[in-house]
C-alpha cells in the first residue's frame, strides 16, 4: 500500500524536525511556512514540494497536519479564503499537533465534517530531538475511525500513541498536563527565591526537599536553574503563559474556575512583562528574586 501525502504547515524546531523524520522513513511531504529557509531544507532533502497556500496544499494532501503557535493563528489558516477549509478533499484528515483550545478544535472538527474530511488533535510530548528520531508521546483524540485511519503515520512520529477519546480530548489532556507542569515549577522557582530570602542555602534547600515526596524532574530542572545557573527545560515562559491562559479558557468553558490556575497565570503574565518571555520556565526565579528583595 502506497503511504499517504503528507501536508506540513509549521516548520518551527519541532515542525521541522517531525518533517524530516517524515522524509526519512519516505513519505511524500507538501509544505507551507513564512521562514523560507526552513522550507528550502525541506526541499533540499527530495520527495517534498513547497505549497503556496494552504488551500493548495490540502487539496494536493490525504493528511494535513499543524504545528502551529495558537489557536488563532490554526483557525486563521483552516478559514481563511484560501485556506485548509477551501481545499480539504473528502476523506483527508487534519491533525493538529500544537497546542489548542479545546473548544474552537471541536468546532474546526465540525466544520471540517462538513465536507466529508476528520480531525485529529494530537498534542506532544517530549522534545524535537524525539520528533527526528520518531520518538514523540502523541496524545491523540478523534472519532476511533478517523484515528485507526491515520493511526500507522502517528506510529511513524511517535514511541507512544495514545488514543484519549473524543475530539478535543488530547488538547485538553495536554493543557492540564501544563497546568500541572509550570504551576509546579513555578511554586518550586518561588521556593528557592524564598529560601534566598530567608537565608537559607539554595543547595541546602535541595538537598533536604528531594529526599521527600517533593522530588521530581521538575524540582531538577528547577535546582539546575537557581542552583547551578543551568537552563535546561526546553519550554518558555511565553509558552508557559500561553498554555495557562487556554487552560483557564477551558475551565471557564466547563462553567468552573481554578484559584490555583489563576495564580500560576498572573505570575507567568507578570514575568513576560518583565521581558523574561523568552526564557525558560524555571528562569521565573529571577523574577521572584527581585520580587523577594
Amino acid at each position: 500500500m502506497s503511504k499517504p501525502v503528507i501536508g506540513f504547515i509549521g516548520l518551527g524546531l519541532m515542525g521541522g524536525n517531525m518533517v524530516e523524520n517524515l522524509q526519512k522513513r519516505g513519505f511524500q511531504v507538501n509544505v507551507m511556512d513564512l521562514n523560507k529557509d526552513a522550507v528550502a531544507a525541506v526541499i533540499a532533502r527530495g520527495n517534498a514540494t513547497e505549497a503556496s497556500s494552504a488551500k493548495e496544499l490540502a487539496e494536493n494532501s490525504d493528511i494535513v497536519m499543524l504545528a502551529l503557535t495558537t489557536s488563532a493563528v490554526v483557525e486563521k489558516v483552516v478559514y481563511a479564503e484560501d485556506g485548509i477549509l477551501a481545499g480539504i478533499k473528502e476523506g483527508s484528515v487534519l491533525i493538529d499537533f500544537g497546542t489548542s483550545i479545546p473548544a474552537s478544535t471541536r468546532k474546526i472538527g465540525a466544520d471540517l465534517a462538513k465536507k466529508g474530511a476528520g480531525m485529529i488533535d494530537a498534542p506532544l510530548g517530549r522534545t524535537p530531538a524525539h520528533a527526528k528520531d520518531g520518538l514523540l508521546n502523541i496524545m491523540a483524540a478523534g472519532d476511533l475511525e478517523t484515528f485507526n485511519k491515520v493511526k500507522p503515520v502517528l506510529d511513524e512520529q511517535g514511541e507512544n500513541v495514545f488514543h484519549l477519546g473524543a475530539l478535543g480530548a488530547g488538547h485538553t489532556t495536554k493543557l492540564i498536563n501544563n497546568f500541572m507542569g509550570m504551576t509546579t515549577v513555578t511554586a518550586m522557582s518561588q521556593a528557592f527565591a524564598v529560601a534566598d530570602k530567608a537565608g537559607v542555602d539554595r543547595q541546602q534547600l535541595f538537598d533536604i526537599m528531594s529526599t521527600g515526596p517533593s522530588n521530581s524532574p521538575f524540582m531538577g530542572f528547577c535546582k539546575n536553574y537557581a542552583v547551578d545557573g543551568v537552563s535546561d527545560l526546553g519550554f518558555s515562559i511565553a509558552n508557559a503563559n500561553k498554555d495557562l491562559g487556554y487552560f483557564l479558557e477551558m475551565v471557564n468553558d466547563l462553567g468552573t474556575e481554578s484559584k490555583i490556575a489563576e495564580g500560576t497565570s498572573a505570575n507567568l503574565q507578570a514575568a513576560v512583562a518583565a521581558d523574561m518571555g523568552n526564557g525558560n520556565v524555571p528562569e521565573i526565579f529571577d523574577y521572584f528574586l527581585k520580587l523577594a528583595k
